[in-house]
């Protein structure tokens, strides 16, 4: 083909598809829907309740304003633990939570946010994405009318706030820990006394000593609830936490009541604000734990290994007694444990070994 006549037809081309691009969408023709979701999350934490926030204006800027998604905190319009049986009755249309809070209404929701000892953050996306997590965990959410869609990640978690630093598996026994979930089923194994109680709570309990530990989310967070001045040793890892996904929830007849543009759209927002929390706690986490030790008066220790082994141990034999007696936990539970498998294979050979040959470097 000749040169000229070439770069002629492919800038015709470009200057097509660019008026295509370019012009605006017939927002006329597209209907104007309100929506309301409720937070799971206090307002004060600008990275949890603030998902919420980045997924409204996302899907408004994407439908020209035609699509408003209000953003209500817990208590508003529904109590955090109400928040499945409003979706289920179309109470409201969406909410943003962390599935293991329902686990007492089956113990499969929890493995659409985190076990112990379960998938870190990008494990967990790709279970989800690539894997079969959505595909499973859609099947078991269709049973409370929700469509659900990963709603952000906190990557791992820190192990809390203790009033006394843990030195052994002994010191679990009869500890009153506020833990997320899930998670006490395996400290209560283990000897401890889990305490479930809101976020908001938790500072006074620690401040009386009506509990002896907390844990919360990781430095960012925590340093805003200021438990440091009132349980000064900080464990590492959060063993309950390892990759929490967090999740968005859409009542199912709001969810075919959207025309297939505006699903898309929902869709997106969801993995954008997903991205955007995981790229903020990665960005924060850092200097919040340095303030903490510097000016803050934290005490780092890491669990130790008995503590480790324990709880892992307990982990694996409660979720056998699941396996055995919930076929839902089962089905989910068995593809899951596979990807853990070959996901951990896989990452010790190149994330793990460069992880740790980079953290042992002086920046």
């Amino acid at each position: 083909m000749d040169k000229r006549s070439f770069l002629k037809k492919a800038a015709v081309g470009a200057a097509g598809s660019a008026a295509i691009l370019g012009a605006p969408a017939v927002i006329g023709q597209t209907p104007a829907v309100r929506w309301r979701l409720t937070s799971a999350f206090p307002k004060s934490l600008d990275t949890l309740y603030g998902v919420s926030e980045v997924f409204a204006k996302h899907v408004s800027a994407m439908t020209g304003g035609k699509f408003q998604i209000s953003v209500h905190g817990p208590g508003e319009l529904v109590p955090t633990p109400g928040i499945v049986d409003a979706i289920d009755k179309g109470t409201v249309e969406c909410a943003h939570t962390a599935s293991y809070y329902y686990f007492g209404k089956d113990d499969t929701f929890a493995l659409d946010c985190a076990i112990p000892f379960g998938l870190n953050a990008r494990q967990m996306n790709g279970w989800l994405y690539e894997g079969n997590g959505v595909k499973l965990l859609r099947e078991f959410f269709a049973g409370y009318n929700i469509i659900n869609f990963p709603g952000g990640n906190t990557g791992a978690q820190m192990g809390g706030w203790f009033r006394k630093e843990i030195k052994s598996a002994a010191d679990f026994k009869g500890l009153k820990f506020r833990v997320g979930g899930f998670a006490g089923k395996v400290v209560e194994r283990m000897g401890g006394v889990p305490q479930n109680i809101p976020g908001g709570d938790i500072y006074p309990a620690l401040e009386k000593g009506t509990i002896d530990a907390a844990e919360w989310v990781g430095p960012y967070d925590d340093e805003k609830l200021g438990f440091n001045k009132v349980a000064p040793y900080y464990a590492y890892p959060g063993w309950w936490e390892y990759g929490p996904g967090l999740s968005f929830y859409v009542n199912t007849k709001a969810w075919e009541a959207l025309p297939a543009d505006y699903k898309a759209i929902v869709e997106s927002a969801c993995a954008h604000a997903g991205v955007d929390m995981v790229a903020k706690y990665d960005a924060r986490n850092p200097a919040a734990l340095k303030r903490l030790v510097a000016t803050g008066g934290a005490k780092l220790f890491a669990f130790p290994k008995d503590v480790m082994d324990s709880a892992l141990k307990n982990s694996l034999e409660l979720y056998s007694e699941l396996s055995a007696k919930n076929p839902k936990w089962k089905k989910v539970y068995e593809d899951y444990a596979r990807f853990r498998g070959d996901a951990n294979l896989w990452f010790q050979f190149t994330e793990s070994t460069m992880d740790r040959y980079m953290q042992g470097q002086k920046w």
